[in-house]
């Protein structure tokens, strides 16, 4: 059985797809991009303020699960160059315990939606 995860805190989905969906004890977020909940519009005044709102945005959509970045046990991380994935890291890195982080992979790709730098999805498990 899975249920939809949907909260106002992160930005609306602009296509057939759900913020989340929670299956069994298991989470699968949908990749968030750093759209501002409340305007829709993009924040990318530089690469870690970008990065700071796709991870807010995450964090908005975990506690709508009732979970946290503890919580987390993998994340993907797509970049439009990988010369920002020291700038990325630094800030992705602030909202996990670097002795229990999550497993990742980072990997760069041609365009992202809306043509935007970083989307970064997760699996959390409770």
């Amino acid at each position: 059985m899975k249920k939809i995860i949907n909260t106002k805190k992160a930005p609306a989905p602009i296509g057939p797809y759900s913020q989340a969906v929670l299956s069994g004890n298991t989470l699968y977020t949908s990749g968030q991009i750093a759209l501002n909940p409340e305007t829709m519009e993009l924040v990318l005044d530089d690469i870690k303020t970008e990065t700071k709102q796709v991870m807010e945005n995450m964090k908005a959509v975990l506690e709508a699960a009732d979970m946290t970045f503890d919580n987390v046990i993998k994340t993907s991380i797509f970049i439009s160059d990988m010369n920002n994935f020291a700038q990325i890291n630094e800030v992705y890195g602030s909202y996990f315990n670097e002795d229990t982080a999550p497993a990742r992979e980072t990997v760069e790709v041609a365009n992202l939606p809306k043509f935007v730098n970083v989307e970064i999805s997760m699996i959390a498990v409770m």
